[in-house]
Formats: C-alpha cells, sequence, structure tokens
C-alpha cells in the first residue's frame, strides 16, 4: 500500500513539471480539430437525428406536449445536444486514451525512468507494434463493453459505476504495458501483472472516475451556447491532463514495482547446505574399507 501512495504524490508532483505540461498540449491540439470537425460537419444533422428520434413515438410526443403546456416547451432544445454530446463523450475519451498512450506514455515513463531509474535495466520486453496492438485489442474491448452496458446506464446508480469501471479497466491494461514496455522482460511484466494486478485496477479505476469528471466541463457547452468553443478545448485538455497523471501514477509504480522485483531474492525450493558440520559429521572422507580376501577354493 505504500507503493500505491508514494506513487501517487509523486505523480502529482510531475504533474506541475513545464514539461509534463507542454507535453499535454499535443494531444490537446488533434482532438480539437477532431472535435471540431465532426461539430462542423456532422453536429446540426446529429441533432436533427435526435429530435426526429425524440419526436417518433406517441409516448414522447405526448411527453413533449405536457412539457409545453407547463411552460417547459423549450427543453426539448436542451436535451437532444446533451444526448449527443453524452453520446460523443465515451468516444472521445477512448480516443484520448489511445492517443495519449501513443505519444505521451512514452516520454512520460522515459521521465520518470531517467529521474529516478537511471540504473534501471531496459529489457525491452515489449515494441511499438506490439503495444499498438494490445492497445487496440484493449479498446476494442472496452468499446464493446461500453455498447453492451448502455441499456444498464438507464438504471440511476449504474451510469455512476459501469463507464468509469470499463474507463478504469482500460487504463489499467494499457498504461501498465507502455510502462513496463522498454523495462521489463515478457516474463517480468507478466509477473507484475499478476502480483499487483489489485492495486494496479485501483489506480485505473481511480483515474477512470478522474477522466470522467471532466465530463461536466463538456456537457456545460450545450447549456452555455456563447462559451461552448472554449468550455470544449477546456474539456478535452482536462482529458489530457488526466491521462497524462494516469501514465505518471503508473509509471511510478511499475518501475518502482520492478525494481524492488528484481532486488528481492528469487524464491527456491532447494534446502541450504548449513555452513557449519553438525555434530558427528565431518567435512573429511571416511577411510576405504579394505576389501575382503577369500580363501582359496579347495
Amino acid at each position: 500500500m505504500s507503493l500505491f501512495f508514494d506513487s501517487f504524490w509523486r505523480a502529482v508532483a510531475y504533474c506541475l513539471h513545464p514539461r509534463v505540461i507542454a507535453l499535454s498540449f499535443l494531444p490537446l491540439v488533434l482532438m480539437v480539430a477532431l472535435a471540431w470537425g465532426l461539430g462542423y460537419f456532422y453536429w446540426q444533422p446529429a441533432i436533427d437525428w435526435v429530435f426526429g428520434l425524440l419526436g417518433s413515438s406517441d409516448l414522447m410526443g405526448s411527453v413533449w406536449s405536457w412539457l409545453q403546456g407547463m411552460g417547459a416547451g423549450d427543453l426539448k432544445t436542451v436535451v437532444a445536444p446533451l444526448i449527443v454530446i453524452f453520446a460523443v463523450t465515451p468516444v472521445i475519451v477512448l480516443l484520448s486514451l489511445v492517443v495519449v498512450a501513443v505519444s505521451m506514455t512514452p516520454a512520460m515513463v522515459a521521465m520518470v525512468a531517467e529521474r529516478r531509474f537511471p540504473q534501471l535495466e531496459r529489457k525491452k520486453g515489449g515494441s511499438l507494434w506490439l503495444s499498438l496492438l494490445w492497445s487496440f485489442g484493449s479498446t476494442l474491448l472496452a468499446a464493446v463493453a461500453l455498447v453492451v452496458s448502455i441499456p444498464l446506464w438507464l438504471v440511476p446508480p449504474l451510469i455512476l459505476v459501469l463507464p468509469p469501471l470499463i474507463w478504469g479497466w482500460l487504463t489499467y491494461r494499457v498504461m501498465t504495458f507502455d510502462a513496463l514496455a522498454e523495462h521489463a522482460s515478457k516474463e517480468e511484466r507478466r509477473e507484475i501483472f499478476r502480483r499487483h494486478r489489485g492495486a494496479l485496477l485501483g489506480i485505473g479505476i481511480l483515474t477512470g472516475y478522474l477522466g470522467a469528471a471532466p465530463s461536466v466541463v463538456w456537457a456545460s457547452g450545450a447549456l452555455f451556447a456563447a462559451a461552448f468553443v472554449v468550455l470544449v478545448p477546456v474539456a478535452i485538455w482536462i482529458y489530457t491532463l488526466v491521462f497524462a497523471f494516469s501514465s505518471l501514477w503508473f509509471s511510478h509504480y511499475c518501475l518502482a514495482a520492478l525494481e524492488r522485483m528484481r532486488a528481492s531474492p528469487p524464491s527456491s525450493g532447494a534446502v541450504a547446505v548449513p555452513a557449519t558440520p553438525l555434530p558427528g559429521w565431518s567435512h573429511e572422507p571416511a577411510d576405504p574399507v579394505p576389501p575382503r580376501v577369500l580363501p582359496p577354493a579347495a
């Protein structure tokens, strides 16, 4: 548990480093370009599609008629953008994680290794292509889990539990692999996954909840249209900074765990030979027994 909290505070301190802040803007540029491009081409068609979906059934038509009679007829203009935003947010989160894993995580791991673990041997157990394949496979599984779990989000408590759990599992899988790819061998990486699975999953879940928090800023862009252009880039930057913190936390934890594992003596079932002889036992070999000579046969 000490390693858990020690790596947490070190990650918080590293987030204030100018190099980390500068690196956090690199994925921001890509994500802002993607968000603006999608918004420019698909925002209004998406809103119109949601409007048509909300008014397509008789039940929803009765609900909107009742709201209009209560003086809340304009609520539909707010609900539709919110639905689009909450539907797009998981995609933005997943893409941000992949972008950070590819562009920022290697830089964060290198910085942590350079400043804290300069003597740690690099066994290069994971290549760039293997990391990309691992990230793609984990992201695909997380995306399937998100899609399958969407009906459960209608249950009020589960919408606060399921997405952070899925994002936390994805963060744990991707960031742990990338943190150990340069320094650990394949066997060492598997052993750390086995020994520290609970703590690493806990880090992933906590950072998953942190990644869900900027959704409030993201959703505020729909309520305050004048600030939409400002709030959306701020939300995306917060996402990338949270992922940078996650990468630093995993890097500090995994490299420290790897160093401790290498420093600990290997476990063995062999029984050690005592350094001093036991009573009645001598290092000197016993005198040879002379051969028995038989008399010649008559």
